[in-house]
């Protein structure tokens, strides 16, 4: 493909979609940096720091709910009604949040942005399976993740300076202006019609996403440890998803059948392995060698900027044209970079030599997951793309949610003892999920 042609994404007849895909994935980022950044002040202000894990879970839990329900939405009217809808709940969810009076409040306007991003991101994969042919979209998933680069870059200076002289509100309620950005863009892209006119939301998938919430959000309370029984309702959780999540999916999806189901289960495994190291190396490396808290943070930013380059390189370089074994490359690269975790407790290793092996995993995830999304498309029976990116989304979700909370309620179990064994328990599962997803990705290529 000519230079002219690539062109063509950002300046041909196809330039609006582009824009507002780019928009509202810019969106997403730019808020999570922002609320993550400010919500310490938000717990100081409101009185309400037991609720903070509650925030994040509530959202996430939400979510879960409308990517269902925006499935067969999509399947049956197109992509743009739920698109928008998505974005107005998102933005309504962020004037509750920014303007509680009480932490109470703040958790309930998270809730409501949950609800609109999970209508949101079912609807935006549907909108690239219909809007762009299968050999455009590779290209595309690169701009989605361009759009988290420069928030991951400047995000939370920049978030954290506004928070602190005007003060938090004004960075949470800053994210309304890139949310009707995506909306006015996406405005005059949209009106694409649906496959399947029949399609309806069943009232027991409807109960199973409830279900499936509410084990996420049981799991992800419980696992803060922060009262009696906690045990009991991290137990209740885990039964409750492993009952209901499942009939979310395409059957064989958990247990790495070949074709779609691998494809959804593996993105959902390597992603946990990237992410639960993410969560703990930079208090891995204030606590072990000596970094400040900014420091140790800035080590992810490697990770963000590769997991642009691994993308680009996927879409745009000749030797990684088949699909399936670059997925592999890219998930082989995740369980090496995530290594990285582990040796911070290692004083032999030089910091420097961990600061160039934490992007790998940043570089593989590019690699791994934009292919993967571009597979869902193409594997996804016909007119289907709204069930199968809500089965993905979903599973996404839950598994990195039920992961991250069960290795929290581990690591504060173990933290009473010894913190080296703690730190140790958690980053040393990472390679080990990695190489589980490495497995899952022999399946992904159908018989």
């Amino acid at each position: 493909m000519s230079i002219i042609e690539r062109e063509r994404l950002w300046t041909g007849p196809q330039a609006a979609v582009v824009a507002g895909v780019f928009s509202t994935a810019f969106l997403f980022a730019f808020e999570a940096y922002a609320i993550a950044t400010a919500l310490p002040l938000v717990a100081d202000d409101l009185d309400g720091l037991p609720l903070v894990g509650v925030s994040f879970a509530i959202m996430l839990a939400a979510s879960v709910v409308t990517m269902t329900v925006s499935a067969p939405w999509c399947d049956r009217e197109g992509p743009t009604v739920p698109l928008l809808t998505g974005v107005a709940g998102f933005i309504a969810g962020l004037v509750i949040a920014g303007t509680a009076p009480a932490m109470e409040v703040f958790v309930l306007g998270r809730a409501v942005q949950g609800l609109g991003q999970g209508l949101t991101l079912v609807a935006l994969y549907v909108l690239i399976g219909q809007a762009f042919d299968e050999h455009v979209r590779p290209r595309v998933f690169v701009i989605v993740t361009s759009a988290w680069v420069l928030p991951a870059l400047v995000g939370p200076p920049i978030a954290g300076w506004i928070a602190e002289t005007v003060g938090w509100r004004w960075a949470v309620l800053g994210a309304i202006v890139p949310a009707l950005l995506a909306a006015a863009l996406l405005s005059p892209a949209l009106g694409m019609p649906g496959a399947h006119g029949h399609v309806r939301l069943s009232p027991r998938r409807l109960g199973l996403a409830t279900a499936a919430a509410l084990s996420v959000l049981a799991v992800s309370v419980g696992g803060q440890r922060g009262f009696a029984g906690w045990w009991a309702l991290v137990a209740a959780g885990l039964l409750a998803a492993v009952l209901a999540v499942p009939r979310l999916l395409p059957s064989g999806t958990w247990t790495g059948r070949r074709g779609l189901p691998a494809v959804i289960a593996t993105r959902g495994v390597v992603s946990l392995a990237f992410f639960g190291v993410e969560a703990y190396l930079p208090l891995a490396l204030v606590e072990h060698r000596g970094l400040t808290p900014t420091q140790g943070g800035m080590v992810l930013t490697g990770g963000a900027v590769l997991w642009f380059g691994g993308s680009w390189l996927a879409a745009n370089v000749p030797a990684l044209a088949d699909k399936h074994q670059r997925v592999r490359l890219g998930v082989a690269l995740v369980a090496v970079g995530s290594v990285a975790g582990g040796l911070v407790l290692v004083e032999a290793v030089p910091l420097a030599a961990l600061v160039l092996l934490w992007p790998l995993a940043g570089l593989g995830m590019g690699m791994a997951t934009s292919t993967l999304s571009v597979l869902l498309l193409e594997t996804a029976p016909a007119g289907e793309h709204g069930a199968a990116s809500a089965a993905m989304q979903t599973n996404d979700a839950v598994v990195q949610a039920l992961g991250l909370a069960v290795g929290s309620a581990v690591f504060a179990a173990l933290l009473a003892h010894s913190g080296e064994a703690a730190f140790a328990v958690v980053l040393g599962a990472s390679p080990v999920v990695a190489l589980g997803a490495l497995v899952l990705s022999g399946r992904l290529r159908e018989r």
